[in-house]
């Protein structure tokens, strides 16, 4: 049987957006949604780059009725453009990089360990380098999220930490995603689902789909004022969003 998800799969790797980019900000107005202290969420401000079409997801899957097997591949040339993705803007922000492996256990972290390392050191040596187990990397998301700049890391890893990040902001809903290839062309949307079970009721919360079209401006038309000013208004405006995540009409 197919999944809906399977279509989404296939949309990337036709597109080649091979770049995930999920920025999490926390608002000030937003941070009595978050489940953590407020202590930790002040000044919250990091960005998950995920790599979107290798890994877990796009690999050879087999299955009967008493075993089943999913096949994780990377190639060095996957993880090198990558994290190039992830130093360049950490370059432009606050000049910090965290990875995210399972070296310690994976044949694939192992190589990413490895083919990271050696990019850092040869090509963005001026960028501050962390490492980190993804299970480690889980738990100090909520012991010190804002130690945070960019993290990049592998397809599961990424989707599984950033549904986990959501929750600094308080909400699925508030985050936006930008899914980037080689050129111009992107992928721009939420990081949550459809969400047919509020479908009707008039509390959805757009502020994810709009964050999304400023990076749209931003990344694939180069409209940064733009963008600036779409970014802007999602701030202005948060003192209407209700701490659990819905809408409330002005």
């Amino acid at each position: 049987m197919l999944r809906p998800e399977s279509g989404l799969l296939e949309l990337r790797s036709v597109l080649g957006v091979y770049a995930n980019l999920r920025p999490v900000q926390v608002l000030d107005e937003l941070i009595p949604a978050s489940p953590l202290k407020a202590e930790y969420l002040q000044g919250v401000d990091l960005v998950v780059v995920r790599e979107l079409t290798g890994g877990i997801y796009f690999g050879k899957k087999t299955r009967d009725e008493t075993v089943a097997s999913d096949l994780c591949t990377y190639h060095a040339h996957e993880i090198e453009r990558i994290v190039r993705v992830a130093a360049r803007l950490a370059s432009k922000r606050r000049n910090k990089l965290c990875s995210v492996d399972k070296a310690n256990v994976l044949e694939t972290s192992r190589l990413w360990r490895e083919v990271t390392d050696r990019t850092m050191a040869r090509e963005f040596s001026d960028v501050e380098t962390e490492t980190l187990l993804v299970d480690a990397a889980a738990m100090h998301l909520l012991s010190r999220p804002g130690d945070f700049d960019v993290i990049v890391t592998e397809n599961m890893f990424g989707d599984i930490l950033t549904d986990e990040a959501s929750m600094l902001a308080g909400s699925m809903g508030m985050l936006p995603s930008a899914s980037l290839g080689d050129s111009t062309r992107g992928l721009f949307e939420p990081i949550h689902g459809s969400a047919p079970d509020i479908a009707g009721l008039d509390v959805a919360n757009p502020c994810g789909a709009i964050a999304s079209i400023a990076m749209l401006l931003r990344h694939s038309l180069g409209l940064a004022e733009e963008a600036d000013a779409v970014d802007a208004a999602i701030r202005t405006e948060a003192n209407l969003v209700h701490p659990h995540g819905v809408v409330v009409k002005p």
